[in-house]
Formats: structure tokens, C-alpha cells, sequence
């Protein structure tokens, strides 16, 4: 005679195969733990500002360029946004001064103004960005950051340039889907999975790139107030990039999910890594060409350069990452 298990216990099984690991529950006491867990506070020194960025020797970089083969390169900037939307309120701004219709002689002019923090422009976050409890990475306090600019942690501390090994963790692909829908987060067992499809394990001084799609799912179906909803890492992920020891993070939103599933912390993945690890960010990069150079070749690492503008005491930069294979 064939057996069924009791009504309350096969709710049970249920809930238990429904319910998400308890890594998944962070709560706002956690990430305060994490900040002290996950520091690279003194790592190189009492004085140091260039945080995770010292994990790029120059073995790293003699490492990187050994990857270019074909000679290809691909930009991960997003084109300039001028019209406003309601995830770009602050359009590029770009006039011009001297036209061929216009103005006499040989010359054509013209000028730049770009609110860039935010969703809309591709852009860098030094470590002066953000602060917490009143410090900075390291433990400098934000009593540095006048109005003549950030007298430490500056972006000026990358005047020389970023180069690495780069990779693509491509989410969507991961998962078989176009892109991301908004507020979906990606846990660790995810950048794991993806690490399994692709052959290639995440490593010290690494930039890693997160594609959730978004700029898919906006030419898909127009834009939206990303800083609500957008798809991106879960604050679980920090710790395991901090266990890869990785230079930079990536995203083609802000890194954060949004909303950032911890009650009372906004951008938990923020925090953690712009304070407590000194690791810099890329924010709003289009990785879509990436994504499909990426899935072409069957290789999802790359020589990463960028260079952001030598700007005296500037919070971070406009940038244009480029990929080369």
C-alpha cells in the first residue's frame, strides 16, 4: 500500500525547498559587522589611498596584456545620455561654441557638462565617494572633502591608469534570459555557478564586471527610475568578492540591487566595498557588445584598461573602460 506523508509535513518540506539560505536574511547589524569583517583598513599602510587597486602589481599587468589575441578592442561606456529620462534627470550637457556655419575660420569648438554620479552616466567612484560613521577607506575622516574638492582618496590617486585581467559575469546568460528584471538579486551561489559554466575562477587584483542587462531591458521597454529598481549584486556577494580579493567592481547599473534588501542600509554593496574594502567602482557601464563578444569567443576574460580624468581633489570621473582581446 502506497503511503503519503501527513498535510502539515509535506507544507513543511515545501517551505523548507521555498525558503532561501540564510545568507540570503541580512540585516542592517550585519553589514556593520561585515565593515570591520571585510576591512582592508592599514592592508598597505596607515597612509594608503589607493586601497584594493594595490592588489594590481606588475605581474598582474604583464598578465593582463598576455591575454589580447586578437587585437580587438571593445568600449563599455555607455554613449552620452543628453535627453533627460527618468533615469538620466541630469542630461550630458554639450554646446556648441564654434560651428561651421557659424564661425569663421578652421575651427569647430565645443563644451562638456555632466553630472555623472548617478544611473545614466558611465563613470568611476573614487574612494572619497561615500562615507560612513563620519570616515572614509582607511580611516580617513570626510572632514576631508571641502568644498575645493577631496583632499584624500581623490580620483586623482588613478592619474596613472587602471589595467588588469577583466571578466564578464554574465547573469542573464547564466540564467538563459535576455536580462535581469528589476530588483532581482544575485547571490553568491550565482557568481559561483557562473564560475563553473565559464572555466575561469575570480582571482586576486581582478576587475569584475556584473551584466544584469539593464540597458537590454530598457531598449526592450524604456527607461525607469533605476534608483528604486534595478537588478544587482545582493550584499551577500561582497563577501565573497572579498575572499577573490578583487581590485574593482563593475555593473551596467550601480552594483547595488535596489531595493538593497537590508532594512536602514541604502547601498550596503556600496559601503562595503568603497569604505570598508577600498575596492573602486564602476557604475552604468554597457556591457551588451561585451556580452556578445564574450558568448562569440567562449572567453570571458580580457585585458581591462581605463583612464580616468586627472581631476585635482574629484569624487570619481566620467570613464570609458575598455575591453581588449
Amino acid at each position: 500500500m502506497r503511503k503519503t506523508l501527513p498535510a502539515v509535513l509535506l507544507l513543511a518540506c515545501a517551505c523548507a525547498l521555498a525558503a532561501p539560505p540564510s545568507n540570503h536574511d541580512v540585516s542592517k547589524e550585519t553589514v556593520e559587522k561585515w565593515m570591520k569583517e571585510l576591512s582592508n583598513w592599514g592592508r598597505w599602510g596607515k597612509d594608503d589611498q589607493l586601497g584594493a587597486l594595490n592588489l594590481i602589481t606588475p605581474a598582474k599587468r604583464k598578465a593582463a596584456v598576455a591575454l589580447v589575441r586578437d587585437g580587438v578592442g571593445v568600449s563599455l561606456a555607455r554613449d552620452t545620455e543628453k535627453d533627460k529620462a527618468s533615469d538620466n534627470p541630469d542630461p550630458f550637457e554639450h554646446k556648441m561654441t564654434w560651428t561651421g556655419k557659424t564661425t569663421p575660420g578652421q575651427f569647430s569648438l565645443d563644451r562638456y557638462g555632466v553630472s555623472y554620479h548617478g544611473y545614466a552616466h558611465t563613470h568611476m567612484d573614487a574612494l572619497c565617494h561615500m562615507f560612513y560613521n563620519g570616515k572614509m577607506f582607511n580611516g580617513y575622516s570626510q572632514q576631508e572633502v571641502t568644498d575645493k574638492g577631496a583632499q584624500k582618496l581623490s580620483i586623482l590617486n588613478e592619474k596613472n591608469g587602471i589595467m588588469s585581467r577583466g571578466l564578464l559575469m554574465d547573469i542573464p546568460r547564466l540564467k538563459g534570459v535576455p536580462y535581469l528584471d528589476t530588483s532581482v538579486a544575485i547571490y553568491p551561489e550565482d557568481l559561483e555557478a557562473w564560475e563553473k559554466q565559464a572555466g575561469i575562477k575570480v582571482g586576486s587584483g581582478d576587475i569584475v564586471f556584473i551584466r544584469t542587462g539593464r540597458w537590454a531591458r530598457r531598449a526592450a521597454k524604456g527607461p525607469w527610475d533605476a534608483s528604486k529598481n534595478s537588478a544587482g549584486l545582493h550584499v551577500s556577494s561582497v563577501k565573497w568578492l572579498k575572499e577573490r580579493d578583487v581590485a574593482m567592481v563593475g555593473s551596467d547599473a550601480a552594483s547595488d540591487v535596489m531595493p538593497s534588501l537590508v532594512t536602514g542600509v541604502a547601498q550596503p554593496v556600496h559601503q562595503l566595498l568603497l569604505i570598508a574594502m577600498g575596492t573602486p567602482i564602476f557604475d552604468n557601464c554597457d556591457l551588451e557588445r561585451l556580452s556578445e563578444e564574450t558568448n562569440k569567443r567562449k572567453r570571458w576574460e580580457f585585458l581591462l584598461t581605463a583612464s580616468p580624468l586627472a581631476v585635482t581633489g574629484g569624487t570619481g570621473s566620467p570613464i570609458n573602460p575598455i575591453a581588449t582581446f
